[in-house]
């Protein structure tokens, strides 16, 4: 198959390396920045610049942009996509970018599929790209209701080849609140965590519960600002929900009542427990 990729950055450029590493299939990139086009034909993590005159010969068209990016690359390239070729987006949220992009894929006969790579690093950009960035991973796809159960097949196929282990199959409305929940406050409680006043003084005294715990704090202020607000709903219930719990802890603790401490955290531990099996 020809596949083209739009946006060569750590997603992108990540799943570049993975088709040319794991499969026969013809790899075209684009990047907004030139430089970033040569060095991933360079480093042979694609074959050729995607161009709007290769654009119709492709199978598949992977949007690894961000949302609002996503969206206007389709509504700019929609006339050049491929009657029957399949698009899917890697955006973190599904519902602001299926609901623009699902319309434009039923007029003009391309199949869009919502996607997410359920992988990544606190660095971004194509230099920390990396062939087995997906190794053990989870895909999520968000197909559209009539897709045939061959082509989700074949999809199915084509991320398991790249070393993800588990292709989940969603709506958009399930991925973004259940995302709000694994990524999204994750990233936002690791944010507010290292802005106490004693994280400065840190070293010497962490060990590995700081460093899970701050590792996220450090992200892509642009991306994730435009994914949390595009998910704002789920997020903010996410968020209240955790303020009302950190409160009981704190009640408990302020009161010295060992009772109610030692029950909060037991029934944090068998939730532990249960969550994973």
């Amino acid at each position: 198959m020809k596949i083209g990729i739009v946006g060569l950055g750590l997603i992108g450029g990540s799943i570049a390396k993975a088709i040319k590493q794991n499969t026969e299939h013809k790899v075209f990139g684009t990047d907004l920045q030139e430089s970033v086009i040569y060095k991933a034909i360079l480093l042979e993590a694609i074959d050729e610049k995607l161009t709007e005159e290769v654009m119709p010969q492709c199978d598949i068209i992977i949007l690894a942009l961000y949302p609002a990016a996503a969206i206007g690359f389709v509504q700019e390239h929609q006339s050049e996509l491929k009657r029957g070729a399949v698009v899917i987006d890697c955006c973190g949220v599904k519902s602001a970018v299926c609901r623009e992009i699902q319309p434009i894929a039923d007029e003009k006969g391309f199949v869009y599929v919502g996607g997410h790579p359920m992988a990544g690093i606190e660095y971004s950009g194509f230099e920390h790209s990396q062939k087995n960035l997906f190794k053990h991973a989870s895909m999520i796809l968000t197909p559209q209701r009539d897709m045939s159960i061959q082509d989700m097949d074949q999809l199915k196929r084509f991320w398991m080849s790249l070393g993800f282990n588990h292709v989940e199959i969603s709506t958009p409305e399930e991925h973004d609140q259940i995302i709000a929940f694994t990524s999204q406050l994750a990233h936002v409680v690791s944010s507010a965590y290292v802005k106490s006043p004693t994280s400065i003084r840190h070293k010497g005294f962490s060990a590995g519960s700081y460093k899970d715990l701050s590792r996220v704090a450090k992200l892509n202020e642009n991306m994730w600002t435009e994914l949390f607000l595009l998910n704002r709903e789920n997020l903010a219930e996410e968020i209240n929900g955790m303020i009302e719990r950190l409160q009981e802890y704190r009640d408990a603790i302020q009161a010295g009542n060992e009772k109610d401490l030692w029950d909060l955290l037991h029934e944090g531990t068998e939730r532990k427990i249960l969550i994973d099996g």
